[in-house]
């Protein structure tokens, strides 16, 4: 299994685990959010570097 694989099927079973546990908004406040904050968390190089890496990726 490949490393993006397994980091997908994570965020899977943690997404399961938080609809269990938590009412359906706040698991999807926290699904949402987490990444959208580590993504406001890089400085603007890092941000430019993940743009270019992401669109090198899917053929651009």
């Amino acid at each position: 299994m490949s490393k993006k694989a397994k980091i997908a099927a994570g965020g899977v079973a943690a997404g399961i685990i938080l609809l269990i546990w938590l009412p359906w908004w706040a698991a999807l406040l926290i699904v949402l959010g987490v990444p959208a904050a580590a993504y406001l968390a890089l400085d603007s190089g890092q941000r430019r570097r993940l743009r270019r890496v992401t669109r090198k990726e899917i053929g651009h």
